[in-house]
């Protein structure tokens, strides 16, 4: 049977379309704050807003599934997420603002979880994993298609909105002609999310989801807000952002391919060392291209290996549970990430970003290195 089904390749590209309209938004609201005078404290919220959204996205996501589906859920949370972008036009506020993107971020989260289920129920223990692998890169091109698109196209408020908006009701036709079937077994449904956070053994990978989360959170939300203080303008702040997303595409297949050859622990050791690294370079005022290219190439790629070291960790019907899971940590760590990082940004220097993103990779980093004497076990789902 092939990996990739007539139902999974639809839901691939209505998650690209999806994607685009995500990114653009991501990128343009820290923006149209900025240049209506916002203080950098209330970009901030606005972004922990859409991440607050995020978190409660992915723990009701769960129950609509299992009541509606995942078709109609997907539908569903295409429209939250339509409303949430709609919403921004009606009027520019702090307080409005707050609103719109926490209900975009709760129509969000529902996608993610949405299709990422719905791919672990479409696939099988053999092809998960690439499954995952074209997930994230679908995730990522699209999320480069939307940098290249700022670059290129106006970016005003009421510009972009329309086609935004179009580009998120597209995304739910592709599912209008597949139906993806839920094939768990009571076992697995009735296994709770709650217990996966504290397992023991998968600890590591539950920290390391929590800390890509602070990581991505605050590139997301205040990389351009960054770059727009330093002055650069909104169509290179898109070619940056492309930038520093590229080189998480480009880092995904190599970076996996070390993963399964040298163990997970070495490679996460060696990617928030990079991390590091890439921070410094930034604070140094290095070549910009490839201060990002590494900072990108390592902080796009630690999710996916923090996961793979978690769900390893649990047997194979407790796999969709431990995803939701580490979904939940990444998005807790993105709404912690952008909400300290802005205020630091705020009171001290927009150089804090870095210095933010350099401490709490080094105290992850010391985490892995605590677990020098001990080897990964084998995959407990291989």
């Amino acid at each position: 049977m092939s990996t990739y089904t007539r139902p999974v390749l639809l839901l691939l590209c209505g998650l690209l379309l999806l994607t685009l309209a995500i990114a653009v938004l991501n990128t343009l609201v820290p923006l149209w704050l900025a240049h209506e005078n916002l203080p950098t404290w209330q970009v901030g919220m606005v972004g922990s807003s859409y991440f607050t959204g995020n978190l409660v996205g992915t723990l009701v996501a769960g129950s609509v599934i299992k009541r509606l589906g995942f078709n109609r859920s997907y539908y569903l949370a295409s429209l939250i997420f339509a409303v949430g972008g709609i919403g921004l036009g009606m009027m520019v506020g702090f307080w409005s603002w707050l609103s719109w993107r926490f209900i975009a971020g709760v129509g969000c989260a529902m996608i993610w979880v949405v299709v990422e289920s719905a791919l672990m129920c479409s696939g099988t223990s053999r092809n998960r994993g690439r499954l995952l692998a074209a997930y994230m890169m679908i995730y990522y091109v699209g999320t480069v298609l939307a940098q290249l698109l700022v670059s290129k196209l106006p970016t005003n408020l009421m510009s972009v909105l329309p086609w935004v908006t179009a580009v998120t009701l597209a995304g739910v036709l592709p599912l209008l002609f597949t139906r993806i079937v839920n094939q768990h077994s009571e076992q697995q449904e009735t296994t709770r999310i709650w217990p996966m956070l504290r397992l023991r053994q998968a600890r590591l990978g539950v920290n390391g989801c929590i800390i890509s989360g602070i990581v991505l959170g605050s590139l997301y939300g205040l990389m351009p807000l960054y770059l727009n203080h330093k002055g650069v303008s909104d169509a290179g702040i898109g070619f940056w952002m492309a930038v520093l997303v590229s080189a998480g595409i480009f880092g995904q297949w190599p970076i996996g391919r070390l993963a399964d050859r040298y163990g997970r622990l070495l490679v996460l050791r060696v990617q928030v060392f990079v991390v590091i690294l890439g921070c410094l370079a930034m604070l140094s005022h290095a070549a910009m291209a490839p201060a990002l290219f590494v900072l990108g190439a390592a902080g796009f790629t630690l999710y996916p290996v923090a996961m793979a070291w978690a769900c390893e960790k649990v047997e194979h019907h407790q796999l969709v549970a431990m995803n939701q899971a580490l979904l939940l940590s990444y998005t807790i760590g993105s709404l912690l990430g952008p909400s300290f990082t802005a205020m630091l940004m705020q009171n001290y220097s927009d150089n804090l970003l870095f210095v933010m993103i350099a401490g709490v990779s080094f105290i992850y980093l010391l985490m892995l290195l605590r677990k020098a004497g001990h080897h990964p076990t084998p995959v407990a789902h291989a």
